[in-house]
């Protein structure tokens, strides 16, 4: 288990998918939202 897998949260942040391991974050109105979700991505 690790990054290959797409069951864990890891494997799904680096896969890019969601579910219930790693739920979409709900977007807030108004303000500035911290962070981009791809920067904390390894490259």
């Amino acid at each position: 288990m690790g990054k290959g897998d797409k069951k864990t949260k890891r494997g799904k942040i680096v896969k890019g998918s969601f579910g219930v391991r790693r739920p979409r974050k709900k977007k807030t109105s108004g303000g500035e939202q911290k962070g981009n979700e791809n920067s904390d991505k390894k490259q």
